[in-house]
């Protein structure tokens, strides 16, 4: 092998299987998601016949293999028999979606519950998500109960995953459907501790009440770190809020361009007011950079320049090849990295510039 030339890392596969009956909301969410869709173009879409399969990059060399699984019965019924090995083997995540208005849900969960046994027998280690899906259709006042009422029925049925399931309530119409995927994805990523670590440090040095990493395709959260006053703050939706404000920006910045909105990007964007200072910048080629920061121009001049500078050890994590650390393990491989920044902190704790603080050392 030529040093001079190494080889690329090699991706890492997952496979998730996106499961549900027949019209529950499967393919819309994977549009929205994945395709750049917005909420009011779904309506064009049309069954999944048998099974859609789709690879998925993500976070450069996570690669999810995604298979969308028709739902009529016919289907459901080939799935568990003639290929039951094909779909249920080797799988890490089964995402099943429930339609909240659905007529037939006791047939809804016996169906989900016949999947799950296949799940056991051919992927034990998987995990589980289940949506709720569609709960714009509910009345506000009841959405709580009926989304309760229902998670709980569904983990009845749950077989041996009935500990470890977890339940969202999810709409195409608003972020709740950002929150789920979110959390999917995090529990794909393998060393999202390692992510978070680097990112808490960063904070440090930047200043920054909060700090959260956006993957750019997807404009999903990968994780976030929050600090100081921000633990309070009462909008506990605020990420998934900024990724749909993010997917509209794409959508508006594709149709005025003409460029696909996968393709479609920014360099920075920033809001400042009296109280603090919020703004997104890229960080890799992979992921979006958004930081809340106090009100100074100094402070977010300091904090570009270091964004800027530890922007290589951020695009040298191989997210895809190593299993996930604990945090111990995490703090310590990120001890190891130790990039220096240009600024740091003064003691009053405004930032300043000619002083060095050194990330990991």
């Amino acid at each position: 092998m030529n040093p001079s030339n190494p080889q690329p890392k090699r991706q890492k596969q997952r496979k998730v299987l996106l499961m549900g009956k027949s019209g529950a909301g499967k393919s819309s969410m994977r549009s929205i998601v994945f395709s750049n869709y917005v909420a009011k173009d779904v309506r064009r879409l049309g069954a999944t016949i048998d099974v859609e399969h789709s690879n998925i990059k993500f976070m450069g060399n996570l690669m999810l293999n995604l298979w969308d699984c028709g739902g009529q019965d016919g289907f459901m019924e080939h799935y568990l028999t003639r290929q039951r090995e094909h779909v249920f083997g080797s799988v890490t995540v089964l995402i099943f979606v429930f339609d909240i208005e659905s007529r037939e849900f006791p047939a809804d969960v016996i169906n989900y519950s016949n999947i799950v046994r296949a799940l056991e027998e051919c992927s034990p280690s998987a995990k589980i998500f289940c949506l709720v899906h569609k709960m714009d259709l509910v009345q506000a006042q009841l959405r709580e109960r009926l989304f309760v009422e229902r998670s709980e029925y569904i983990r009845a049925a749950s077989e041996g995953f009935k500990g470890a399931v977890e339940f969202f309530a999810t709409s195409i119409w608003d972020q709740s459907l950002y929150k789920a995927w979110t959390q999917i994805i995090y529990y794909l990523i393998p060393n999202a501790s390692t992510i978070e670590t680097l990112l808490r440090q960063l904070g440090e040095v930047i200043d920054a009440r909060e700090i959260i990493l956006y993957e750019r395709t997807t404009c999903l959260m990968v994780t976030h770190v929050t600090r100081g006053e921000e633990d309070r703050n009462p909008f506990t939706d605020r990420f998934e809020r900024v990724s749909s404000i993010l997917k509209t920006h794409k959508q508006s910045m594709a149709k005025h361009t003409g460029m696909p909105a996968t393709s479609a990007n920014f360099a920075e964007m920033h809001v400042k007011t009296g109280r603090f200072m919020f703004f997104i910048t890229r960080l890799t080629e992979n992921t979006n950079l958004a930081a809340v920061i106090p009100p100074s121009e100094q402070i977010f001049n300091a904090a570009r320049l270091n964004i800027l500078l530890a922007r290589h050890k951020f695009a040298e994590l191989d997210i895809a090849s190593k299993p996930r650390m604990d945090m111990s393990q995490a703090m310590a491989r990120a001890a190891g990295t130790g990039w220096e920044m240009n600024v740091g902190k003064s003691q009053a704790g405004r930032t300043t510039s000619g002083e060095h603080a050194a990330i990991g050392e």
